[in-house]
């Protein structure tokens, strides 16, 4: 069967790699997902395992259309009693890149009835719809000139964990932050990682996890449960090698610190919430006044940025000050700042070892690098000057 699991832009040649060691078979990159095949199996360990992939999605059909008639009779196609029933609910979403319908709320109603016709003429009634909390998603995307239609297989996005009761304003998903920490090349368990604006604690749980070799599923239901042919004995060995597998709680050298008591709070409830507490170090510290807790580690942090800060005289005190506590207290560290703003490394004035691009959403971001040097790297007067270490 082919599959399409998306994935936040820029991670698609990670999630290549995470697929091919589930079992995919030809994982290829697209922009903004991976497309890949496989059997039940490699669906079900895909939505089980996958740290990156936002969903798993099965392709059902593919055509070229011209019209939303054309989209309906590729719509009703698909013989979709095979996967679910009359008496379940369902969901169609549609996405579209340079496609000529002028109304994609129209096209939505109109695969909504291709599929309610199906049923009506192989079952005698049709299926509700329901828009909360559907049995059943099927997502529609259209390009300019070809619909693909794919079955859900994940249900709610897999970033949705099954955890987390305490959120924070301007959270980062649990996908976008596990591919950062890939990114960075952080040691899980063996290398020191530190947070200094851990917010609802997303990055710790992600590298607690990572550390502790707990697959991200394991707190959920999946989309796949619902559907008529779900092979419950093939899911269930699947579901307990991975808890199996799952190390039990320790002392990981993983550390999280905000200047704010009420995300500090957040952080240490969401860490128990998953499972994780005692893990990981949190405390209330102010970042540009954190000491590091060993000779060298990596340092992550998604500080405020443009949309996420009303006062930007505020960002542009911030930066220098930033820039200043790294070098005093960070020498030996790899440090990363997931940022939208293009001003972050000159505000900061440190020159950034690396620009990854990366999407939060719509919003166009780069993961900074900044490898802080142990030491300095002047030279005596009469040696060719001085050199910055940064």
């Amino acid at each position: 069967m082919d599959f399409f699991a998306p994935v936040p832009r820029g991670l698609e040649p990670l999630l290549v790699d995470e697929l091919r060691s589930i079992g995919a078979v030809d994982p290829k990159a697209l922009p903004g997902g991976v497309q890949f095949s496989g059997d039940w199996a490699v669906c079900y360990r895909a939505n089980l395992e996958s740290r990156l992939a936002t969903r798993v999605m099965l392709q059902v059909a593919s055509g070229r259309y011209r019209s939303e008639d054309d989209v309906y009779r590729i719509a009703y196609a698909p013989t979709w009693a095979r996967w679910f029933t009359a008496d379940q609910t369902l969901r169609v979403f549609v996405t579209a890149h340079k496609s000529p319908l002028r109304s994609l709320e129209f096209t939505t109603l109109r695969i909504k009835d291709a599929v309610c016709d199906h049923f009506r003429s192989v079952a005698g009634r049709r299926p509700n719809v329901d828009t909360k909390a559907p049995d059943v998603r099927i997502h529609a995307f259209l390009s300019a000139d070809t619909v693909t239609l794919y079955l859900d297989t994940s249900g709610e996005p897999l970033y949705k964990r099954g955890f987390k009761p305490a959120a924070v304003e301007a959270p980062l998903k649990e996908n976008l932050a596990a591919g950062i920490l890939r990114l960075t090349g952080w040691q899980p368990g063996s290398e020191a990682l530190v947070d200094p604006m851990c917010g609802s604690g997303t990055f710790l749980i992600e590298a607690a996890q990572m550390a502790l070799d707990v697959a991200p599923g394991l707190g959920r239901r999946f989309g796949f449960e619902k559907f008529k042919n779900f092979e419950r004995d093939q899911w269930l060995p699947i579901r307990q090698a991975a808890e199996a597998r799952r190390q039990a709680p320790r002392p990981l050298p993983i550390h999280g610190s905000d200047i704010l008591e009420a995300q500090e709070r957040k952080s240490i409830v969401n860490l128990r919430s998953a499972g994780l507490d005692g893990c990981v170090t949190v405390s209330r510290t102010d970042m540009l006044e954190l000491a590091a807790p060993a000779a060298s580690g990596v340092l992550v942090a998604n500080p405020p940025y443009g949309v996420r800060l009303s006062d930007m005289s505020e960002l542009r005190d911030f930066y220098p000050r930033l820039g200043s506590a790294l070098k005093a207290h960070w020498a030996g560290w790899r440090c990363y700042f997931f940022s939208g703003d293009p001003e972050l490394p000159k505000g900061v004035r440190l020159k950034a070892s690396k620009r990854t691009p990366l999407f939060n959403g719509a919003i166009e971001c780069r993961l900074y690098e900044f490898a802080m040097v142990a030491g300095s790297a002047r030279k005596p007067k009469g040696e060719g000057g001085a050199a910055d270490a940064d």
